[in-house]
């Protein structure tokens, strides 16, 4: 098969490029053809691609993809001129041009969405107007003439049904995964808390991901003073890129004199981030809205044990395998879930080995990998 993924494929959108990297490792392994095309902005940082794969990257047209997500020129030109050449065509996420531009152009491609967790409440609610008038236009028409809607999860499944109205034939629930052979040898201990002045005897609590308010920023800070006093020597790290929150964050460390508790240590990629992940002794993300995060896949890969709230895009499987920490969207929650991880290191052991249990048995990116391989073959079929 001839794929095409359409994503802004860089480090700062996060998950869905490294669930693009890692299932085209895979398909391409088995001997499929794979491009990414993806939007861009000068400076930013493209996700690496993965050997046998070709990056097409489209400048974005400014300043209409300030207002309309990704839209580019560049991306509706070479769709126009090379759509013929792929038998899949593959749209991360919604609300942007990307997963409008496919259906603008004639061609016989079988068209994939994956939602991302986009259609959750939350994340419906933020920036409400400009969906409603996606939504007025073409989204759900759009939705209605994919030929395979990719969900996650059954919290993803009542979120498609709620927002169209039905249950929508062309729906599967296929997991993402990850290539857990990554996370099978860490780096050794104690390098990223030399490099950030963290002692060995510090307990460190790592977070991993844009600084976004849907990330439950506004429940972690506050969870984290609380619980400070109590146990003074934990550090809190804050790994990840400004998407919106970064001065709140500054500001509260500064009015509650945390400055030597709390380190911003920007967006972590590669070796820097399997070292943060060897010296973290607690992983959180109490989110109010994820498709499915890939992020607490790679710290439960790593053997970190994890709070997180049951938003993250598999609460349901953390649920069942009794995986992690799941914490109610509230702050004396999170506290809470801190104190019992810090505090009861047999129980943190413990979800931390069946959190790998649960994503060995799961989600890796081989058996996902075919699952999704499967379904694209069986719309060809249809088609």
């Amino acid at each position: 098969m001839r794929i095409l993924n359409i994503c802004a494929y860089t480090w700062a959108i996060g998950g869905p490029a490294r669930i693009i990297y890692d299932h085209t490792s895979e398909v391409i392994r088995q001997g499929h053809s794979v491009d990414i095309l993806s939007p861009m902005t000068p400076g930013e940082k493209m996700y690496p691609v993965p050997e046998g794969a070709r990056l097409i990257a489209c400048a974005r047209t400014t300043p209409v993809s300030d207002i309309y997500r990704e839209f580019s020129l560049d991306m509706y030109k070479y769709l126009k001129a090379h759509i013929g050449e792929y038998d899949v065509i593959h749209m991360h996420g919604i609300w942007h041009f990307g997963s409008l531009a496919p259906f603008l152009i004639p061609n016989k491609a079988v068209k994939v969405i994956t939602i991302h967790g986009l259609l959750d409440k939350w994340a419906v609610a933020h920036s409400k107007w400009k969906k409603q008038i996606v939504t007025a236009l073409y989204q759900k028409k759009l939705l209605g003439k994919a030929d395979l809607i990719q969900i996650n999860n059954t919290d993803e499944e009542e979120d498609v049904i709620r927002y169209l109205g039905y249950r929508p034939a062309n729906m599967v629930i296929v997991p993402n995964g990850m290539k857990l052979s990554e996370y099978s040898q860490l780096p050794p201990k104690g390098l990223f808390r030399s490099r950030h002045q963290i002692r060995k005897d510090q307990q460190m609590i790592l977070f991993m991901g844009r600084l976004n308010i849907k990330k439950g920023l506004d429940l972690l800070l506050p969870a984290f003073l609380e619980i400070h006093n109590k146990l003074p020597e934990t550090i809190l790290v804050l790994a990840g890129p400004d998407d919106g929150y970064k001065q709140e964050t500054e500001d509260f460390i500064r009015k509650n004199n945390l400055s030597e508790r709390v380190r911003l240590v920007g967006m972590l990629t590669d070796t820097d981030k399997k070292e943060a992940l060897s010296d973290a002794d607690l992983f959180v993300l109490p989110s109010y809205s994820e498709g499915f995060s890939i992020a607490v896949l790679e710290a439960m890969a790593s053997k970190v044990p994890a709070l997180v709230s049951d938003r993250v895009g598999f609460g349901d499987y953390i649920r069942r395998c009794n995986a992690a920490y799941l914490t109610p969207l509230s702050s004396q929650g999170v506290a809470e879930g801190f104190l019992k991880i810090l505090q009861d290191h047999a129980y943190a052991q413990d979800i931390a080995n069946r959190a790998y249990q649960m994503v060995s048995e799961n989600f890796d990116i081989q058996v996902v990998a075919n699952q999704l391989l499967e379904e694209y073959k069986k719309v060809q079929k249809s088609t």
